[in-house]
C-alpha cells in the first residue's frame, strides 16, 4: 500500500467507503428535489398563494363584516396566519408525498436506493425539500396577505413563527414520505390529502377560535396536532393564542422525533419498496 492506492482497494470488500455524512451526495439528493418543484413553481409555489387568498377574500366578506373582533383582533388579522400556515403544511405533505411513489410508479425507485446514501441522509434530503418548499409557499402567501388592505401580518415573535413553521412543516413532510412509501398509486395518496390532511387542517382553529366551541369539541380540537401548530403559528403575529405555546412546542418537537423514528424504521425495513 501507498499513498496512490486507490480507496476502493483500501477497504475490505464490503466495507462501506465513505465514512460519515456523505454531504455531497445529501445536497446533490436536496438540490435534486428542490428543482424538480421549482422548475413548476407557478404550480407549486405561486398557485396555492392565489389559492389562499381565495379563502381570505371569501371568508372576510362571509364572516369578517361588521368589524368582527376575535380573540381581541380583527376577524381578517386572525385568519391570515392560520391560512399561512395551513397552506406551508398542505404543500409540504404534497412534496413529500410525491417523490418516493412516482419512483416507485415509474419504476425509478432505484434512483433513490441505489446512491450510497444512508437511511438518515435520504430522509433529510426528501423531508428538507419538502420544508423548503413549505417556507417558500409560506413568503408567498405571506406576500400576498401583506398587501392585503386593512390586514397587518406583522410578527411580533418571529422566533415563534419560524419554529411552529418548521415543526408543522417537519410534521407533515415526515407523514408525507410515510404516505409515499405506502401508497402504491397516486388515488391512495390523494385519498390521504382528501381525508386526512384537509380535514384536520381546516377543523384545527384555522377560520374560528376553539374556545367559542363546547367543551367538548374542544377536547377534540385539543387533540388534533394540527390545532397545535395553527395555534402556536398564530401566536407569533398576534401574541395570542388558543393553546399553550410551549407545551405545544415541545410536544411538536417530540411528535417531529416519533415519526422520523417510524420512518427510519420503515425505510429500513424495505417495506413497499424493496422486493
Amino acid at each position: 500500500m501507498n499513498e496512490k492506492t486507490p480507496n476502493w482497494a483500501v477497504k475490505a470488500p464490503g466495507d462501506p467507503l465513505l465514512d460519515g455524512v456523505n454531504w455531497g451526495g445529501l445536497k446533490t439528493l436536496y438540490i435534486k428535489e428542490v428543482r424538480r418543484f421549482f422548475k413548476v413553481q407557478t404550480q407549486t409555489v405561486w398557485a396555492p398563494a392565489v389559492t389562499t387568498l381565495l379563502y381570505m377574500v371569501i371568508f372576510t366578506i362571509a364572516l369578517g363584516r361588521g368589524d368582527r373582533m376575535v380573540m381581541g383582533v380583527p376577524f381578517a388579522e386572525f385568519l391570515a396566519p392560520g391560512l399561512i400556515v395551513m397552506a406551508m403544511i398542505q404543500n409540504a405533505f404534497a412534496n413529500a408525498s410525491f417523490s418516493l411513489l412516482v419512483g416507485k410508479i415509474q419504476g425509478t425507485i432505484v434512483d433513490y436506493l441505489m446512491p450510497p446514501l444512508s437511511i438518515g441522509e435520504l430522509i433529510t434530503g426528501l423531508v428538507g425539500a419538502s420544508v423548503t418548499r413549505a417556507f417558500m409557499v409560506g413568503g408567498a402567501v405571506w406576500l400576498v396577505m401583506a398587501l392585503w388592505p386593512d390586514v397587518d401580518v406583522t410578527p411580533v415573535g418571529l422566533a415563534w413563527v419560524l419554529w411552529f413553521g418548521l415543526m408543522g412543516s417537519l410534521m407533515l413532510s415526515f407523514l408525507g414520505l410515510l404516505t409515499s412509501i405506502w401508497a402504491e398509486k397516486f388515488d391512495h395518496a390523494a385519498a390521504v390529502t382528501n381525508f386526512v390532511v384537509a380535514p384536520l387542517a381546516l377543523l384545527s382553529g384555522t377560520f374560528y377560535s376553539v374556545r367559542a366551541l363546547p367543551e367538548f369539541f374542544q377536547l377534540v380540537s385539543h387533540a388534533n396536532p394540527f390545532f397545535y401548530v395553527i395555534s402556536g403559528f398564530r401566536y407569533g403575529f398576534l401574541g395570542v393564542s388558543d393553546s399553550p405555546v410551549v407545551v405545544g412546542a415541545i410536544g411538536l418537537a417530540i411528535f417531529n422525533l416519533i415519526l422520523f423514528a417510524i420512518c427510519f424504521s420503515v425505510l429500513k425495513s424495505g417495506w413497499k419498496i424493496k422486493s
